[in-house]
This record gives C-alpha cells, structure tokens and sequence, in this order.
C-alpha cells in the first residue's frame, strides 16, 4: 500500500512537526560519534541524516522509498552533504558498507509480514562493515500503545507555518489475527475547515520474533534496549530497540 503519509506532499509537510527531533536522535546522535560511515535505512525527511553528515568527516546516504520525503531532505539546509537515495529496504544494494546502520522513527515496522521483515534485516546485514554495529526500535506489542490513537485520546493542536492551527487527530484498528494495526491520520486546517488524511499500516512483531529472525539474517544482537532513555528491556518496555553486528560465519571443519 502506498501511504500518503509519506508520499503526498501536502501531508509530507506535516511530517517534522509531528516526530522532528526526539530522544531517538539524541541517542543516535551520540551513537554516531566516532563513526566514519552511516547508512539512515528509512531516512524519511533527511533531519537526522543532515545532522549526522555535518559533525565532519562522514560518509552518510539516506534511503527510503518515499520520493516526497526525499524531496524535503534535498531541500534541507546541509541536505549536500547527504547521498540520498530512493529505494526500498528489503531491496536495496549499494554494494558498500557502513560502521553504522540505522531504523529510527519506528520506520522497522512498516514491514508488515516476517518475509518483510527478515528481508529489511538481511538488507542491514549486507551494508554493515566487519566492525560496524546496526540498531532500529520497533514498539513492544506487550505495551499495547496503539490504544491511545482513538480519535478521543490521540486528539491534538499542531501549528503549520504555513497553513497556521491545526487540529490533528488519530483512529485506529488492530488485527489480533497477523498483528498488524491500521491507523488513520486526520489533519483539519482551520483557515479553511478543510480536512486531509491518509490510511497507515504497520507491524508489531515481538521479542521472540524478532529474536528468531536475527541469526537468519546473519546477524548478532549485543544488546537489547527497551528505551531511548538506555533502559533494558523487558517486557513492560515501550520499545524493542535491538543493537548489534554481523554474526560470524561458521567456521568449515578441516578436510
């Protein structure tokens, strides 16, 4: 499904108002540190990327799918200084490496199926240096947080620069049966009463799951986080926040 959200240009506009900069990025920020190559898997509107490219001396690309979101990264001031690429994270090959790949903003869970989402972390694994480290966040389905995107609780004011005060509201429908959740993003613009919106599928696969799916796709977890705040996690976590790096390949027995 292509989501408005992302590709229209006119709900696009609304996307750095509603995320910009959050404690994901202070902690990637951080984590990039010392890091000479970065790939933003999902980059969306470039805000993070373009921060991370101008600390010097770095080698950033940012992908995603979205031509609309690309289009603002370019825009953005410092935007230069990023490679950005339009693909998809299942897919794509860029036959280069990087000390640091990253998911941040939930962007893991538009993979709405295992198939999906072993592809996109097969995808991580063939970007990653010998010595690099990945991490990405995926909401714990143990926490349930789709429940607060009723119209009545997820109800808030936003102000465009542009378009000036606007009332901003979620619904929401979740599949019990494949885990998945389809949410609606409702903006009305009170110069006009005009309203926009768009439809949004995404997965909430699990601990197990994903834990499952790791060596699979050749990968080793170091650690998993339950927090940007650097919390363990367990299974009251609002996040599933793995970090890690290549696994090793087996070692053939001697002829």
């Amino acid at each position: 499904m292509t989501d408005k959200l992302y590709n229209d240009p006119s709900l696009v506009e609304f996307y750095d108002i509603e995320n910009g900069w959050t404690a994901d990025s202070d902690y990637l920020n951080t984590m990039a540190s010392g890091r000479t190559s970065i790939l933003d898997l999902g980059c969306g509107t470039g805000l993070l990327a373009v921060a991370l490219a101008q600390k010097g001396g770095k080698r950033v690309v940012g992908v995603d799918p979205a031509a609309a979101m690309l289009d603002v990264a370019r825009q953005r001031p410092g935007g230069d200084r990023v490679r950005w690429v339009e693909g998809d994270g299942r897919t794509i090959r860029l036959e280069e490496t990087f000390d640091l790949v990253l998911l941040s903003g939930h962007a893991f869970q538009v993979f709405l199926t295992r198939a999906d989402q072993l592809a996109a972390l097969k995808t991580i694994a063939a970007h990653l240096s010998p010595q690099g480290h990945f991490i990405f966040d995926s909401r714990n389905p143990g926490v349930e947080e789709w429940k607060e995107w009723s119209p009545a609780e997820s109800e808030r004011v936003i102000v465009h620069p542009g378009l000036g005060e606007v009332l901003a509201w979620n619904d929401v429908r979740h599949d019990p049966g494949t885990g998945v959740v389809e949410y609606d993003t409702f903006y009305r613009i009170a110069a006009d009463d005009s309203t926009c919106s768009a439809q949004s599928k995404i997965a909430f696969p699990s601990y197990e799951d994903l834990v499952s799916m790791m060596e699979e796709a050749g990968l080793v977890v170091e650690q998993w986080l339950g927090g940007w705040d650097g919390r363990r996690f367990d299974a009251t976590a609002p996040e599933i926040i793995p970090i890690g790096r290549l696994g090793v390949p087996p070692v053939s027995p001697p002829r």
